[in-house]
């Protein structure tokens, strides 16, 4: 009789006990093929593996009773069951619930479809295990190993999509938000700390007025409780001279990418247009600021993007594409485009001549006018970094507001509790307790 054949996935690059006896018990049914997650597809449902998935592949063939070991480039298993065809698809029982869930159900489907079978085994629960993790995620966190991880991605993914963050907490919302969508995981890749959520939740004009070392401060809470990539909004970038300094601290805190705009003067909130008084700076000494700021780093991970106010200064096209150009000869790793419009055309025709120009220079965008736009089209245009750059904020002060408003008009809490208040048990797991 022919010998069965068996399949299952892993995605961990720390191997223990549980795992090994997995495989111990998924090798006795038949010739065992292993699928390794890809380093992408690992990053987009838990955290960045310390190794490659070269690197995973190499331990796992190295186990005793795995015969082969394959690539897996996404969490769906289709390609790789309807390629196999195995008798068996082993994995632990976990799956059942949670996220994975619609997974496994698409698994069942897909075995059904040939006669296959789904052998599930009981979840392993470890303590060790979850000390080791916790180890893994301070490690992927610390500043050398965070800054560069946005450019790998970028290169490998194509497009970015970044969440704003403005506190720990909100960024453990970003950390943490993701959903299952056609056997995939969606989630943010980086997080975008904006000069205008900054100075907001202080209650203070964007004017450039909070200063660096108090904006450097909301760096460090969200770096301390996540794992992400930041991009850091560098507002006009300040003095030339300044701006170097900047760039070095960034780049030492872990930082991945800081956005500058080419305005000069008073700093005022791009949305308002030629609505108020807004100087846009010269070409010539922009590209000395990127310049100052390109001399000034120190490794090749962290990213300058020079944001061009053209268009939204009603400049014209092709002021906005010289200055393209001017940036990226200065060093500019990327160009942000932006623009106050509802439709998104002459956003579009923007890419369109850059890309026909330049194929590898990073296009950033904002689009919170434009905002009707899906992100697949922004990709199949050549756009890299999408930024929702205030959502967060926007979404909690008509909350907050509606909930102060209740408990006024009620005399009590009862009913803002019931209307639009979480339970406080579930704030409270929200937060790590990793030490």
């Amino acid at each position: 009789m022919a010998k069965k054949t068996v399949f299952m996935s892993l995605s961990t690059d720390i191997i223990y006990g549980a795992h090994i006896e997995l495989i111990r018990r998924a090798a006795e049914l038949g010739e065992l093929t292993v699928g390794v997650l890809s380093d992408e597809v690992v990053a987009s449902y838990k955290r960045y593996p310390l190794l490659s998935c070269q690197e995973r592949m190499r331990i796992v063939a190295g186990i005793k009773g795995v015969k082969e070991v394959i690539r897996q480039d996404e969490m769906s298993y289709r390609e790789p069951l309807r390629r196999l065809r195995p008798d068996y698809l082993v994995h632990g029982d976990d799956w059942r619930t949670g996220f994975q869930q619609p997974v496994r159900e698409e698994c069942l489907a897909l075995l059904a479809e040939y006669g296959g079978e789904l052998v599930e085994y009981p979840y392993s629960y470890n303590e060790e295990y979850d000390r080791l993790e916790a180890a893994a995620r301070a490690q992927i966190s610390v500043p050398d190993r965070r800054r560069g991880r946005l450019k790998w991605l970028i290169e490998n993914k194509g497009m970015v999509v970044c969440m704003q963050a403005h506190t720990g907490l909100t960024g453990l919302i970003v950390e943490k938000a993701a959903l299952m969508e056609n056997g995939t995981v969606r989630q943010f890749d980086a997080m975008w700390v904006s000069s205008l959520c900054d100075s907001t939740t202080k209650g203070k004009p964007d004017i450039e007025l909070v200063d660096m070392t108090s904006r450097f401060r909301t760096i460090d809470d969200i770096m301390e409780v996540t794992t992400k990539p930041i991009i850091f909004d560098g507002d006009t970038g300040g003095l030339a001279e300044h701006f170097g300094y900047t760039v070095r601290t960034l780049e030492r805190m872990g930082v991945s990418m800081v956005i500058i705009e080419d305005k000069t003067g008073l700093k005022k909130n791009s949305l308002f247009g030629t609505e108020v008084a807004q100087t846009q700076a010269d070409v010539e000494d922009f590209c000395h600021k990127i310049r100052v700021g390109k001399s000034a780093q120190r490794t090749h991970d962290f990213m300058i993007v020079a944001r061009i106010e053209s268009l939204i200064l009603e400049k014209g096209m092709e002021d906005a594409l010289a200055r393209a150009r001017a940036y990226v000869k200065a060093g500019a790793d990327g160009i942000m485009i932006h623009s106050r419009r509802k439709e998104p055309d002459e956003i579009f025709e923007f890419i369109r001549r850059f890309r026909e120009e330049d194929q590898k220079t990073a296009v950033v965008l904002v689009p919170t006018s434009y905002n009707a736009v899906y992100e697949e089209e922004f990709q199949k245009r050549g756009v890299n970094v999408i930024i929702y750059a205030n959502h967060l904020l926007r979404s909690s002060y008509p909350a907050m507001q509606k909930t102060a408003e209740t408990i006024l008009r009620c005399h009590r809490a009862k009913e803002a509790d019931e209307a639009f208040c979480m339970p406080i048990k579930e704030i409270l797991t929200l937060i790590p307790e990793e030490y």
